[in-house]
Order: C-alpha cells, then structure tokens, then sequence
C-alpha cells in the first residue's frame, strides 16, 4: 500500500484491509450508488474490482478465485434487486461450503423510516442461507471484518453477508487497537476413543473410505492417501471431493452419489464392507440412493466431520467432530498393514465402472468428453455446469489433484460452469482451464462473454448442443409422459461467441472437436465451441 492509502481511516477501509489481510484479491459485482465507497475502499486496498453482468455469475466467479487460491471469495451486490440477484449463488455457496464474502449496500436506518424506493431487510432475506450476517458498524468495522472472515473459513466454510449503510462506509474511525482471533487449533479424539477405533480399524477385513468435501477444505489429501496405501483401504468419493487422491489409482473408485449407473456399482461394495471410514462426507452432496445405504448396528462405521451429524442421511457406531487429517491419522497409526478384500473386489469394481462410462464412442456427448480428456493437460482445472452432460462427464472425466473439477454438487444449480471458469481463470492465468455447459445452462449466462472478453481471458467454452434440457426430457420419455417445456431452438453458439470477440467453432466429431481443443489452447482470447450431438446420447449412460 502507498502512504496516502494507509491514511485512509473510513470504516469502509478497515473492512477492506481485512479482507486483503485473509488473501483476498479480487472481488466481484454489480456497482450502485450504495456501494460506490465500499468499492472504492476494495480497490486502495489492493483488491481488484471486476464488473460482472450479473450478479448470481459474480459470486460464483467469486468461487472460482477461492478455489484456486484458497482465500474467501468477494461479492459487491448493491440494495434491493442487487442482492436479490445473488441470492441463488449466495444459497448455492452456503449448501457447497464456499467461503463467500457478499458484501451489500444499504441506506441508512433513519432514512429507511421513510424512504422505501428499493428498500428491503437484506439481512433477513439472508440470514437463511449464509453462516451469519452483520450491519456494519464504524466502530466496530475491524471487529465485524475479523468474524466474518472466521466465520466464512471455519469449520463447514459457508457466505458470510456484511450489510454496509451508506454514512458509515464512509465514517471516519480510528479504533482504539485492531482485533484479530487466533484461529481454532485442530483437536484429535481422546485416547478412549482413538483406542476403540484402532481396534477396530485393526481387525478390518473390508475397510473402505467415503471421503468428502470437508476433507478437500481442510487440505487432507496427503493424510488420505497414506492412509489408504499403508492399509490397503479403497477410497470412494463426493463428486467434489474428485481427485483427493488420483482418479488412476488402483484404490480409488471415483465420485459417488449422482449417477444411478455408477451407484449400481458402487453401493454394493459399500454394503459388502466391514468398517467404513467416512472421513469430511457431507451427505449435502448425495442423492436418495446413499439414504441409509448401511446399519450401522451390523457394520462399523466412524465417521470424521467438522460439525456434528445432524442430517440423519446416514448414522455412524462413532461420530468424531474434529479435522480430518489429523483425525485418520491418529486412528491409524501403528496399525499393522494386513490383507483386505481377498477377494479382489476393488480391482472388480474398477473395471466394472470401466465398461459402464466407455471411452470409446465416435461421438455422442460420451465422445465429447472422452476427447476432451484425452487431449488437454492433466492438470487442466474442469468446470461443469448441472445437467444429463454433468452426471456424464463428472463418472468420466479423470481428476489427478482435487478442485480440478469445479461444480455445484449440493444446490446443483445451471448457469455455474461459465463464471467458475472464469474465476479459476483469473486467478491463475497460467492454468489451462476449460468449461463444460448444457446449451441451457450456457444461454443462461451468455452474457458473461462480454466479461471474459474485457478481461482477456483465454477460457475454453465447451457447450453440449442438442436443443433441449436433456435430463428431464430423459426423465419425461422414461415416465411416458408427453414431451412438454424441455425444448428449443438449436441456436449458434459458435457465432454468439465470435459476435463477443472470441472464437467460435463448431464441431460435429471427435476430430473436429481435437482440432479446435488443440487451436483453442494457443488462443489468446477465449473459445467457444458447440459440439452438436443428439439428445439421446445420454440413454443407458448416466
């Protein structure tokens, strides 16, 4: 910071400071007048301010920054309809466990006794669905700036709301000292418990991990993967837990928990098992099918979360509150490594999810994906959008390091997978990073193109064309119901992304589509390309 930006003593800049100070560095939004200091404040600080075109793709490129960076995510949101338009990714981050910062302008209290034009209770349309929501104080910015940047990060992550009236964020304050808590030290079971756990992890003839998004958080994956080597121990994941150990490991079984063709796989070796480590599952991200799939009066099942079980999805013999790694690693240590699975039914189980998701299709969405895989990096950071393409893409697409797919597992809401990458994109322009949408989900934040235009970002835009919501048109052939609001027009994707100033190809086969994956990939603006398939490429597959 410059002399003249540390002078600056605004309740506004405290708060700013603070969010510099946990490693922020961009923030997303609509401006209004409302909002005009806190900007302002944002921006003397050292965080940049990105205008997006919408304040719903903001927040979740907000995300996209988080998850490559690990600091909260920002969005600038002004009063009334500003908010409310972020209201679906708010929930969406509270439900995904995203550390998200939404900042609000608001009027003043003695203003709002008469004045209505746009005013509402943002702190009551958000208390619902954020960790916990504040009115700034000038006296008490720093302080207010400290808990929420605790809140947003600790235990389960999940949006903090800062509700900003207008004098204030522009008050000048000088507090006495600046606050700042130690973060809460990570506790391992007590010596009674760790005991009964080896004993039973010891005698485990068919142990098996479930591990979930808590794990990813809390950087378990080094933990995770000792672990399941030493002891021999196959790892199932979340959908977004995805690449906590490689995807080619021998142990590993992939994501869980959406697709009814991987669970008919899946969940009978759950069931086969004797002890179940459950180690950062948050069944938020499951389905119906993962209801009560084990009795834990006839199976052991520890299960190692930041917050107590109280969704009652499924139960456990012992509930261990507390951080992941450190956890499973207690539990295992000095356990002597011995035969699991006699009867090879990991290696069984891999290959049956081999035949299920083929890689081998001339074309058809499982062709698309297939292709992309086999020609960008592996290290490429993937983001999906919710659909039939999703459930496809998230059982085939091979992850090697977590957060490498990037998606909506618990609200599952469309229109994610654009802002996403471009939030990933942002924040690690050296990254190859590639987004995956339904023709849907894609027209739902078209938009945003003229945003990834201004700020120059060579994203990969791979859009599933086939003119209709496939999943519930699947859905309605399935039930013999009558085809009804699931389809459309079969648009040109390829010239609305060259009418924003990037590429626009179209591809109709697996080598059209390595053509433009390999030109798009030196390009120096953004891509899209519309990869034509039909509907029905989906059935039997997902």
């Amino acid at each position: 910071m410059t002399d003249s930006q540390t002078t600056l003593n605004r309740a506004s800049d405290y708060l700013a400071r603070r969010l510099y100070e946990a490693g922020c560095r961009h923030a997303f939004g609509m401006p209004g007048g409302e909002v005009l200091t806190v900007m302002d404040a944002l921006a003397r600080a050292g965080i940049e301010v990105t205008l997006a075109r919408h304040e719903n793709a903001a927040a979740f490129m907000a995300e996209g920054v988080w998850h490559r960076t690990g600091a909260p995510g920002i969005l600038i949101a002004t009063l009334g309809p500003g908010v409310l338009n972020g209201v679906n990714a708010i929930a969406n981050a509270h439900q995904d466990r995203v550390p998200l910062i939404v900042i609000s302008g608001c009027v003043d209290a003695d203003e709002a006794l008469t004045y209505t034009h746009q005013i509402l209770d943002h702190e009551a349309v958000l208390a619902p669905i954020t960790k916990a929501t504040f009115r700034l104080t000038a006296a008490g910015a720093d302080i207010i700036a400290d808990k929420a940047i605790g809140i947003a990060l600790e235990g389960r992550p999940g949006p903090v709301h800062i509700d900003v009236p207008i004098s204030v964020a522009d008050m000048r304050v000088t507090p006495p000292r600046l606050r700042r808590r130690p973060a809460a030290e990570a506790m391992t079971p007590a010596p009674a418990v760790l005991a009964r756990a080896r004993d039973w992890l010891g005698h485990a003839e068919r142990p098996l991990m479930i591990v979930g998004l808590d794990a990813v958080n809390e950087v378990a994956s080094a933990t995770i993967l000792e672990v399941a080597e030493r002891l021999n121990i196959p790892v199932i994941t979340t959908y977004k837990a995805k690449g906590i150990i490689p995807e080619t490991h021998p142990l590993c079984l992939g994501g869980a928990g959406l697709s009814p063709l991987a669970d008919g796989i899946l969940v009978p070796l759950v069931q086969q098992s004797d002890l179940i480590l459950c180690v950062g599952y948050d069944p938020i991200e499951m389905r119906p099918g993962w209801r009560e799939i084990w009795d834990p009066a006839e199976v052991k099942v520890i299960d190692i979360a930041a917050v107590p079980n109280d969704q009652y999805m499924h139960q456990a013999t012992m509930n261990i509150v507390g951080a992941c790694a450190p956890s499973l690693a207690a539990i295992a240590e000095g356990i002597t490594p011995r035969t699991t699975w006699p009867a090879g039914q990991v290696a069984k189980t891999r290959k049956e999810l081999e035949h299920a998701f083929p890689i081998n299709d001339d074309w058809g969405a499982a062709g698309v994906i297939a292709e992309a895989r086999s020609i960008l990096p592996k290290d490429t950071i993937a983001t999906v959008d919710s659909g039939a393409h999703r459930i496809l893409l998230s059982q085939m697409w091979t992850s090697y390091i977590p957060r490498a797919l990037l998606q909506s597992t618990a609200l599952c809401t469309m229109g994610c997978a654009v802002p996403l990458a471009m939030g990933a994109k942002l924040a690690t322009p050296e990254a190859t990073v590639v987004s995956f949408s339904g023709d849907a989900g894609f027209l739902m934040v078209a938009g945003e193109l003229s945003t990834v235009a201004e700020l120059k970002l060579p994203v990969i835009f791979v859009v599933f064309v086939d003119a209709c919501l496939s999943l519930i048109e699947k859905k309605q052939r399935e039930r013999q119901m009558v085809n009804l609001a699931v389809d459309f027009g079969q648009h040109d994707f390829a010239a609305i992304g060259r009418a924003f100033g990037g590429h626009g190809v179209r591809v109709t086969n697996r080598t059209e589509l390595r053509t433009a994956l390999e030109v798009a990939q030196k390009a120096d603006t953004f891509t899209v390309i519309a990869a034509e398939i039909d509907r029905g490429s989906y059935d039997n597959r997902i």
